[in-house]
């Protein structure tokens, strides 16, 4: 078994055709949605529903066995449960449609819910509504028909430090028996771009001895993030977290900064790959998270796979 490469939630080929682009993040601006609510809402949701099928059959017929679902399928989900939607039953079907044709060919799906889902936050309606983001999440990975296990992960980071490292990570193990057993069965953990923030060893030592959620390695955040262990030491602790019979999942980018634009921040994605992950000869699965999307993966697998 080899690492497996893919791409995260946006097919430029698919989202370019012509007539009909292909597309699962419709939205709208909160002035529309307090207008048209949640009926415009079902309306777009069942079409980026729809698209997710035909994204998932493309990723098929290429053989693309990793891809990171959008966390925008819904809009204003915050607003909502989708069983109250006009078109829930045809979003149900299509949900479950997707899952399936997921399965039945080996495609792993995953998502990564947005950075405002912070469960070290000391304001309790922070907390509650990252709690019921996730659990959303939880639902429709549940309506896909999708393992309860971080196979198909939900991934997070935890939080801000608000200056205090060891305080934020004991609130977010107890805010995490807050989500629920959908969520929790799935989620994961990353490491942070941020020097004032958390490494995959910090992770490890205080959430995954805690609670055993596992650490999805990020290798540019690693660069960007505290230096507190080798490369080699973060990876194989980030590897090690995940349980049995679970394959360990791992993000990939370069810097921008370095490779294309110097006056760019250090932590933004690069379009194309100059760098390959280390894999450490480790059989990980790898979303890269280039600007390019299926383009640059394609790209990477013919620059560096396939020598």
């Amino acid at each position: 078994m080899t690492t497996r490469f893919g791409y995260a939630c946006i097919n430029m080929s698919l989202q370019e055709r012509k007539p009909q682009r292909v597309f699962c993040g419709r939205g709208m601006i909160k002035r529309t949605f307090m207008s048209r609510g949640a009926e415009y809402a079902s309306q777009l949701g069942l079409q980026n529903t729809l698209d997710l099928i035909k994204i998932i059959a493309w990723n098929n017929e290429q053989g693309i066995k990793v891809f990171r679902i959008t966390s925008s399928l819904f809009p204003w989900h915050s607003e909502y449960n989708l069983c109250d939607l006009p078109d829930y039953s045809g979003i149900k079907a299509n949900l479950e449609y997707a899952g399936k044709l997921a399965r039945d060919n080996g495609q792993r799906l995953s998502t990564h819910p947005g950075q405002f889902n912070v469960l070290t936050s000391k304001t309790d309606r922070v907390v509650h509504n990252a709690v019921d983001e996730l659990d959303k999440h939880g639902i429709i990975f549940d309506l896909m028909g999708m393992p309860r296990s971080q196979s198909a992960k939900i991934n997070i980071h935890i939080g801000g430090a608000y200056g205090d490292r060891q305080t934020a990570m004991d609130r977010w193990c107890k805010n995490y028996e807050l989500l629920s057993e959908s969520t929790r069965s799935r989620l994961t953990v990353e490491n942070d771009d941020k020097p004032a923030l958390y490494s995959s060893k910090m992770l490890y030592d205080n959430i995954v001895k805690r609670t055993g959620t596992p650490i999805v390695f990020d290798s540019h955040h690693f660069e960007c993030g505290p230096q507190d262990t080798s490369y080699e030491e973060a990876f194989h602790m980030a590897v090690e977290s995940w349980p049995a019979g679970v394959r360990p999942q791992c993000h990939h980018s370069n810097s921008r900064k370095e490779y294309e634009d110097n006056s760019a921040r250090k932590n933004a994605h690069s379009d194309w790959y100059y760098k390959p992950f280390n894999d450490c000869g480790v059989s990980v699965d790898v979303v890269l998270e280039s600007k390019k999307k299926e383009r640059s993966l394609f790209k990477y697998i013919s620059d560096f796979c396939m020598r």
